[in-house]
């Protein structure tokens, strides 16, 4: 697993492991330790460091920070960083926050010890659980295909093991691990997932739903990844930008299948400095297109403002008062997203 990650990787010679504590990490460690006494993954070089993440979001985080950081050298990991983060809001509720504050934090630590991975310990019932709370929620393609196995530098090596693979590795190598209450919090959603729905599926489904679900992931992924090049390369195509706004042509917009229409959508939003739209959001800023004359603005997350403008708007406004010759490119209306607020300098 390990082994195949790093190779995939190109057999980067300094890899970070993200290490919280807890069984899945712990034991994502243990095993990095054993290519770091030996110095080198299949011939290639290579030295292994950790980072330990205080969130300082429960009584004794430092203490349990601390003691991880005891273990991690103990195994033989260098260097060893702890480092305190602030989590603060973010408007997306406190698992997004905490997620974004640590992710910002093994960056900089990558960035400092030049580690060309960061190993994060996710497992198959993470990637479970990741599903389940994406259809629950009613999200698109890109949420239920869960998390990837590679993103830049984030690797992921134990997505295909189950959570109690992790406490046998460190039961074996005589690693006691750290048990996050929170992880059995009825107030979050990710736990009540973990504790009382999927072993429900489990019991009245069958064994293999887990697996089933990571299965469905791994397919979409695949899915998802051809919808967004496609969806890149057509909002590269369309795209017209005017100072802070962007516009897209109306006409084209049409033709686009709907898959591809709603993402570019999306793209242009985030062009401009918003949030990902919902599918409500979508879907109200897309009925634009079927609107006579000016219409909107429709809000988007992360204050956006799109409307339609249409064609004798843009021709009554860009035509030359000597010529009458309309704009370049005005033969049809268009969709134009706006920030709200003018981007910080």
């Amino acid at each position: 697993m390990l082994r195949d990650a790093l190779a995939g990787a190109g057999y980067p010679e300094r890899v970070l492991v993200a290490c919280s504590g807890g069984p899945d990490s712990l034991a994502l460690a243990a095993v990095a330790a054993y290519f770091a006494r030996r110095g080198h993954v299949d011939g290639h070089p290579v030295s292994v460091g950790a980072v330990v993440v205080d969130h300082q979001l429960q009584p004794g985080s430092g203490g349990v920070a601390a003691a991880t950081d005891r273990v991690l050298r103990d195994l033989g990991l260098s260097p060893v960083e702890v480092r305190k983060v602030d989590v603060a809001s973010t408007g997306m509720g406190p698992e997004a926050a905490a997620r974004d504050a640590r992710h910002a934090a093994l960056e900089a630590v990558a960035d400092e010890t030049g580690a060309g991975v960061i190993l994060l310990g996710h497992t198959l019932d993470d990637q479970a659980e990741q599903v389940l709370l994406g259809l629950a929620r009613g999200s698109g393609t890109r949420s239920l295909a869960g998390m990837r196995p590679s993103r830049g530098r984030l690797l992921r090596p134990f997505l295909g093991l189950r959570r109690g693979d992790t406490l046998e590795i460190c039961e074996v190598e005589g690693l006691d691990p750290w048990h996050d209450p929170s992880n059995a919090d009825p107030a979050y959603a990710r736990s009540r997932t973990r504790v009382e729905v999927l072993p429900l599926l489990e019991e009245k489904l069958g064994p293999g739903v887990a697996e089933s679900l990571a299965r469905t992931a791994a397919i979409l992924q695949l899915d998802a990844d051809y919808l967004a090049d496609v969806a890149n390369d057509t909002f590269a195509r369309l795209r017209e930008q005017s100072g802070t706004e962007i516009s897209l042509p109306e006409a084209a917009l049409r033709d686009l299948p709907p898959a591809v229409r709603f993402r570019v959508i999306a793209k242009a939003a985030a062009a401009v400095g918003g949030q990902q739209p919902s599918y409500q959001r979508l879907l109200a800023a897309e009925a634009l297109l079927r609107r006579q004359g000016s219409a909107g603005p429709v809000e988007l997350p992360g204050g956006v403002s799109v409307y339609r403008l249409s064609l004798a708007q843009l021709l009554a406004g860009g035509q030359s008062a000597t010529s009458g010759v309309p704009p370049e490119g005005a033969r049809c209306g268009k969709l134009v997203f706006r920030p709200q607020k003018p981007p910080r300098k």
